[in-house]
C-alpha cells in the first residue's frame, strides 16, 4: 500500500483507504472517490494531482492526495 502521491502517471489504482475532515470525504465521495473506488492518475505535478474517478477529473493537492492510499 503507498500514499497516492507516490502513484505511477497514467496508472490504474484500487484506494484501500483514506482520511479527513468529514466535509472533504462527503464531497469526495459524491465524486466516485471513496474505499474501493478504481481511479487512474491521469498527470502528475510539483504541487498537485489530476485523477480519473469513473467520468469525472480532480485535482487533488498533494496534502489530499497523501492522505489517499492505494
Amino acid at each position: 500500500m503507498q500514499a497516492l502521491t507516490e502513484a505511477m502517471q497514467g496508472e490504474i489504482y484500487t484506494i484501500k483507504w483514506l482520511f479527513g475532515v468529514p466535509e472533504v470525504l462527503n464531497f469526495m465521495a459524491d465524486c466516485q472517490i471513496k474505499e474501493g473506488s478504481v481511479i487512474q492518475v491521469m498527470k502528475k505535478y510539483r504541487d498537485c494531482l489530476i485523477i480519473s474517478a469513473g467520468e469525472r477529473r480532480i485535482a487533488l493537492s498533494r496534502e489530499v492526495a497523501d492522505r489517499i492510499k492505494v
